[in-house]
């Protein structure tokens, strides 16, 4: 009797993108780029650096008021303030996100393969979620900022998501929570308005996460062919209400009181203005073009993405 394997069932299977690849090559190639390319943030960035005069904790066009009528009568110096701020709870954003990843990540592999290359590298992806919610819990202590918790409505939110998530809403909701931050980082790297240590951290996340970007991205497109029809539709439904919590969490309001504006101003500024929607919707577009494409972007789902502001 011949044994037929999972890479034998989908030869030649394809979506709208081509040909679906091996999902253990895919893994191997990942596991090799990791053990090259992995960093301990704790060795590889200065934590004892005095912050440098002036310069930024988040590209300035990238801080949530930018400009909007209040952030025109805001000083240089507050505006800073507002970009350690912003920094601060996007770090704390990224906490919380990553736990429910490794979480997700966990759930995805209990019944698969210990010694596959597949699971070798969800753990591997694990431990670098590990190290960057350390990286950013330690960079929030770092910068003399509070922790920014995301609301008891999405904390509640996340707990249920992360309980009846289908395995593609799992890996819709990874590349959700890694693409758009992905982007701003991107951005923040190599600008030299921006503290060094920001810079490092940024670095170091960008060069871990594309690995992360791309297993998840293999994994949808493989789950978007073979899940049951009611799995991808749920999928659908699930994803674009995470992208409504996910754009309302971006921006912690306690952080405007916190640098001495006026919240409910400060959030109805945010709310109006042009620029920070070109902002969410560029920073996620590589994101809803790919979901799009593999058939994510559907009837109500859709719908529920454009409500998020981050499909335009």
């Amino acid at each position: 009797m011949t044994t037929v394997t999972e890479a034998d069932a989908l030869a030649g299977v394809r979506d709208a993108l081509g040909l679906l690849k091996d999902r253990e090559q895919v893994a191997e190639r990942l596991l090799d780029s990791s053990a090259k390319h992995s960093f301990d943030p704790d060795k590889e960035l200065d934590w004892d650096a005095p912050f440098e005069e002036g310069k930024w904790f988040w590209p300035p066009e990238l801080v949530s008021l930018y400009d909007t009528p209040l952030w025109r009568r805001m000083s240089e110096e507050q505006r800073i303030l507002l970009s350690r701020h912003e920094a601060a709870a996007l770090a704390s954003l990224g906490i919380w996100f990553e736990i429910i990843l490794m979480q997700l990540l966990v759930r995805h592999i209990y019944d698969k393969a210990a010694t596959s290359a597949h699971v070798r590298y969800a753990l591997t992806e694990i431990e670098d979620e590990c190290r960057h919610s350390k990286m950013f819990a330690r960079v929030i202590t770092r910068s003399g900022t509070p922790w920014y918790p995301v609301s008891r409505v999405h904390h509640a939110l996340g707990r249920l998501f992360k309980t009846i998530s289908t395995t593609p809403g799992s890996f819709t909701a990874t590349l959700l929570g890694e693409e758009v931050l992905d982007w701003m980082q991107r951005l923040t790297f190599p600008d030299e308005r921006v503290q060094p240590l920001i810079r490092g951290i940024t670095r170091i996340h960008v060069v871990e996460e594309a690995r992360h970007v791309r297993y998840a991205r293999e994994e949808l497109r493989r789950q978007m062919v073979t899940a049951p029809r009611w799995s991808r539709e749920f999928t659908r439904i699930t994803s674009g209400e995470f992208a409504r919590v996910f754009s309302v969490a971006f921006v912690n309001p306690e952080v405007y009181t916190n640098v001495g504006l006026d919240k409910r101003e400060a959030v109805a500024q945010v709310k109006a203005s042009a620029h920070r929607r070109e902002v969410m919707q560029t920073g996620a577009k590589r994101l809803t073009d790919f979901l799009d494409d593999i058939g994510v972007l559907r009837g109500v789902g859709r719908r529920l993405w454009k409500s998020s502001g981050l499909l335009a």
